[in-house]
């Protein structure tokens, strides 16, 4: 249905800002800025402290206080925190593929476990992205140079579609989200109540023994001792996905 109202239009407009700095000569024209301050100065920063302290602590006046400036020079340069975060995740967007390049991997399955390793380790570098909404995120040179490096990995799965490919990577990268964000979540909570990971356990420990014993809970009972010690969850479940992947590519190429 064509938006008769102009407030689509509107909505779109409210891009542009991100979307010509990110594309732009990535300086915004201004009379008298600061010396030494440049946009990339200012994202790093910005980074920097997201990085270390979560994004709740960011804003213009931290940043500018950070950088050692004026909150009206960041203007010139930035509209606002919205702007200020598209630029932060185009910005770190490229790690993932830049430190495990699907694009010089040796086959397709080397190079979804290098999307998928990547992805992993760029949140750990950056837990923050995880409270960030990026379904909608603006697609900026270094988005799309991961997303063009991570595609040119996969050229050899000739039996799936282009919008499969796409699929391929959002599987992984979802895998990779879930296993980082309960590590990173065990992490603010040990911090948030003061309980490390053994103490809180044992603290359960004879209520979960009792209720063991009482054989209300037969399967759990049965399980062995290794069953929650240390394993290696993600490279497990990673190669499943790739083994479901590699099926269906055989059972194609065999019709």
């Amino acid at each position: 249905m064509t938006d008769t109202t102009g407030a689509g239009a509107t909505r779109a407009a409210a891009l542009r800002p991100s979307l010509d700095l990110l594309w732009g000569t990535g300086e915004r024209p201004a009379r008298g800025p600061k010396r030494g301050l440049s946009l990339d100065a200012i994202v790093d920063e910005a980074v920097r402290i997201a990085d270390a302290e979560g994004l709740d602590t960011l804003s213009m006046r931290r940043l500018a206080s950070e950088l050692g400036t004026g909150t009206m020079s960041l203007y010139r340069y930035v509209p606002g925190k919205t702007e200020l975060l598209d630029l932060m995740l185009d910005r770190v967007q490229g790690e993932g593929t830049a430190h495990h390049n699907p694009a010089e991997a040796d086959g397709w399955r080397e190079a979804v476990s290098r999307i998928a390793h990547g992805h992993l380790e760029l949140h750990r570098r950056h837990p923050w992205l995880l409270k960030v909404n990026q379904t909608r995120a603006l697609l900026g040179p270094k988005t799309l140079h991961s997303l063009e490096a991570s595609l040119t990995g996969m050229r050899d799965m000739t039996g799936f579609s282009d919008p499969e490919l796409l699929s391929v990577i959002i599987a992984v990268q979802s895998f990779a989200s879930g296993v980082v964000r309960m590590e990173i979540e065990a992490t603010e909570a040990a911090e948030e109540t003061g309980l490390d990971h053994d103490t809180f356990w044992k603290g359960q420990q004879p209520y979960l023994e009792k209720a063991m014993l009482s054989g209300e809970y037969p399967v759990m009972a049965a399980l062995s001792e290794e069953t929650f010690g240390p394993f290696d969850h993600f490279t497990f479940g990673l190669d499943r996905l790739l083994d479901g992947f590699a099926h269906l590519l055989k059972t194609r190429q065999a019709e």
